[in-house]
């Protein structure tokens, strides 16, 4: 929980080295993935779409969306589990079949599913680790792609695929892909929490490096924040633990 984690981290965070860190257990070496070969044909005009996505703990997974360009707007919340029981204590006893999610509105025209999907892998999780992600531990910190339609589910499936046969991990990638059966919004605390809270020492230690690593590997795409500043001017790889 991360909850639980916040005391031990915030003593220890001045020797955590979050700039320079080494590439993630799973990661063969940091940086953008390939494009998606595979991808959705592009609506009409005007058109928004949403991907929903789970990569560990949804503020870090939201404000590296909330700094893309062609994004519109990013929601934490929760999917996987019933309605009723998407609360975050709730959720977060692992039992209630939830993972922390985020909804991201996307504009298809100025970025693709495909996209998206490509700076998920590349920057936002790390998609080898099982039902954990970094310091977060329980079914609730899956990966996991919630696929709103069959183009989604055959886009999704198709990069996992892609990936896993050009060996871009170290692992193979563990993300699943789901049918979507609801998208239930977290509570207000939680939205736009890395944009609103960027010194908090998780965000520090873990999720300011992932947007780091997207202003680096991915500049035509990164949109900056008046809020954030990063601690160094050399953004190089993933966070580790």
């Amino acid at each position: 929980m991360k909850t639980q984690f916040l005391a031990a981290l915030a003593a220890a965070a001045a020797a955590v080295l979050i700039s320079n860190a080494a590439p993630a257990a799973g990661v063969l070496k940091p940086g953008a993935l390939p494009a998606p070969k595979v991808n959705v044909a592009l609506p009409a005009a005007g058109t928004m779409e949403t991907a929903v996505l789970s990569g560990g703990c949804f503020w870090g997974v939201q404000g590296v969306f909330e700094h893309v360009k062609g994004v519109k707007k990013v929601y934490s919340g929760y999917s996987g589990g019933p309605g009723a029981a998407a609360h975050y204590e709730l959720v977060g006893t692992g039992t209630t079949g939830h993972a922390e999610s985020v909804q991201i509105v996307f504009d298809p025209h100025q970025i693709s599913y495909g996209e998206v999907l490509q700076i998920f892998f590349s920057v936002a999780t790390d998609p080898t680790q099982v039902n954990m992600q970094f310091p977060d531990e329980g079914p609730q910190y899956r990966g996991e792609i919630f696929y709103a339609n069959p183009d989604q589910k055959r886009v999704a499936e198709a990069y996992i695929q892609q990936l896993n046969e050009a060996h871009a991990f170290k692992k193979p990638i563990a993300t699943r892909v789901d049918p979507l059966k609801g998208f239930f919004k977290a509570e207000d605390y939680h939205q736009d929490y890395l944009v609103r809270h960027p010194e908090q020492p998780y965000i520090a230690t873990y999720d300011i490096p992932k947007v780091a690593m997207l202003r680096e590997v991915f500049p035509d795409r990164y949109v900056a924040k008046p809020t954030l500043v990063f601690p160094t001017d050399q953004p190089k790889t993933r966070p580790t633990t």
